[in-house]
């Protein structure tokens, strides 16, 4: 990864499936959305693979188990085993088994990715505060999960009994639309005991760490559709990341990102790992990319040129972080966008 701050994403004279041996990529908004593949996603990790890069799927979601993911995926058409799957569960099993003895009970809300996990670790998950756990976790555990089991871990951290979450992300996608995280769960334990728990979960170190220990990369580029956890998480780790548009973020959230939620490459969708990447010239008197220059001016972003979308939102990042430095661009990039379709 470039060292300073980020101020316009990098071009690459090579495939990216070329230049990277593993691919870290995110699923939900990346490879599928609402169960089914998104457009691109299947052919463009089949021709990456059989160009020899490494395909890993991390996901921030505890509820499955690496076994159902990668079946999943291999129902899609993505032929996947289970060592190809990374989840928080992984992650923060692991974050606990370093802290309490081998062998011991740990007091599990959530679903059974979590359960999988400790016992991988040698741990033994239980269901009540009152089964003298070591440990508290907590995970997504589904939209039905009692409210008891929130209770249930708030009796268990008043006692003092050290708490982890798989994660904190605020909300997760379904099918009929973005619903409550783990995040809003770990809130309610928070507000019940005014405790903080420690979270394994992208963007932070302990998932970074697992993908790294279980799947060996050497040169990673993680792929994902989140500013705030893929992005954050790469730049966290040190390595580099492409930002797919088939997801969360869209081109205001791209423009106005601070120096941690800046990619290192941006492309519309997973064909992005097959092809070079376009170089962004240029500098505060106007930046180049394909057949567009952007400007910074006064109180807006200029757009001028023609060409394709994608080299317009280079031009566009490249503008509005150098303008903004290490803080977030404030200026208005609506027209230009609109220029663009995005």
């Amino acid at each position: 990864m470039s060292q300073g701050v980020r101020t316009r994403p990098e071009g690459s004279g090579q495939p990216l499936s070329e230049a990277y041996d593993t691919a870290l990529l995110d699923l939900d908004g990346v490879v599928y959305a609402g169960g089914s593949a998104i457009a691109h996603a299947v052919d463009s990790l089949a021709a990456a693979r059989s160009g020899g890069m490494r395909l890993a799927y991390v996901t921030n979601n505890a509820l499955r188990t690496p076994d159902t993911v990668a079946a999943h995926l291999t129902e899609l058409g993505i032929p996947t085993g289970a060592d190809d799957v990374i989840t928080s569960a992984q992650a923060v099993a692991r974050l606990i088994s370093e802290q309490v003895p081998a062998g011991a009970r740990v007091l599990v809300i959530g679903g059974e990715g979590l359960r999988v996990a400790l016992r991988e670790r040698g741990l033994v998950p239980v269901e009540s505060a009152d089964d003298d756990p070591a440990a508290v976790v907590q995970g997504y555990g589904g939209p039905d999960l009692p409210w008891g089991r929130f209770a249930e871990a708030s009796y268990a951290v008043r006692r003092g009994v050290p708490w982890f979450a798989s994660n904190t992300d605020l909300t997760i996608p379904s099918g009929r639309g973005i619903a409550p995280g783990n995040g809003a769960a770990v809130e309610v334990v928070r507000i019940a005991t005014g405790a903080e728990p420690q979270v394994a979960g992208k963007p932070l170190p302990p998932m970074h760490r697992e993908t790294i220990i279980r799947t060996g990369a050497e040169r990673p580029l993680v792929v994902g559709d989140r500013l705030d956890t893929d992005i954050e998480g790469a730049f966290n780790g040190g390595v580099d990341s492409l930002l797919v548009l088939t997801g969360v973020t869209d081109g205001a959230q791209l423009l106005a990102a601070p120096p941690q939620h800046r990619p290192t490459y941006v492309d519309a969708d997973l064909r992005g790992l097959l092809t070079g990447q376009p170089e962004v010239t240029g500098d505060g008197a106007g930046f180049r990319c394909g057949g567009w220059t952007a400007t910074a001016g006064a109180d807006r972003l200029e757009l001028t040129g023609d060409g394709e979308a994608q080299d317009g939102l280079r031009a566009l990042c490249a503008a509005a972080w150098t303008a903004a430095g290490e803080g977030s661009c404030a200026l208005d990039g609506g027209k230009a966008l609109a220029r663009l379709g995005l």
